[in-house]
């Protein structure tokens, strides 16, 4: 069971670890895959989505390091589990807002949210947007859907100093703004994602 190896954790890891320790799984599942929360498996929530595999969670939220105080975008919300842990993470200091494209998953998402009591909040994606470009700058995007390359409008609404993570063909990637630009740093391993759906003609940020 996944849970059991999360004390082992240090540094960035061990703060994601103790947040998916207290922002339970089985909240953000529905009540016939609840008993399944401690298998370290993606699992189904409707409408062609899943709750992500726990050790992927854990991974992306290594990487995305979320600070107290932090704004956070959540890219692909589903279920909302992220977003409840990442409201963990940045505390009453930070906002966390997750968009998600299903309209019908969103709502399931706003419920677990109000009743886990974990804040964040998650609205339903605007149609030929990626992201929430009027609600930035953000200090850290997740993002939990694959469109095969980095988005440039996802990275353009990072803050100076801000983090993306985001899988991009498979692989996972970190992107970094810097005063000179963009960072993109890839080699941290290879998942399987659903496909992010982006608008006609969005850029590729290379790297």
């Amino acid at each position: 069971m996944w849970r059991e190896h999360l004390a082992r954790d240090r540094g960035a890891r061990a703060r994601a670890a103790e947040a998916m320790r207290a922002v339970r799984r089985e909240w953000f599942l529905p009540a016939d895959e609840r008993d399944r929360a401690d298998l370290d498996l993606p699992l189904p929530i409707g409408w062609g989505a899943t709750n992500s595999q726990p050790t992927t969670v854990l991974d992306m939220l290594e990487l995305l390091d979320v600070r107290p105080g932090d704004r956070v975008l959540d890219v692909g919300a589903g279920s909302g589990w992220t977003t409840g842990i990442m409201a963990h993470l940045a505390g009453p200091e930070g906002h966390v807002l997750g968009v998600e494209i299903v309209p019908e998953l969103a709502e399931l998402a706003r419920r677990s949210l109000r009743e886990a009591g974990t804040g964040g909040v998650v609205e339903r994606a605007e149609d030929g947007v990626l992201g929430a470009p009027d609600r930035g700058p953000f200090d850290r995007i997740l993002v939990s859907a694959d469109a095969g390359f980095v988005p440039l409008s996802l990275a353009d609404q990072l803050t100076e100093g801000g983090r993306m993570v985001l899988p991009a063909a498979g692989e996972m990637v970190v992107v970094d703004r810097e005063e000179s630009g963009f960072r993109v740093r890839r080699g941290f391993g290879w998942y399987s994602f659903v496909r992010l759906v982006t608008p006609r003609g969005e850029g590729e940020l290379r790297g």
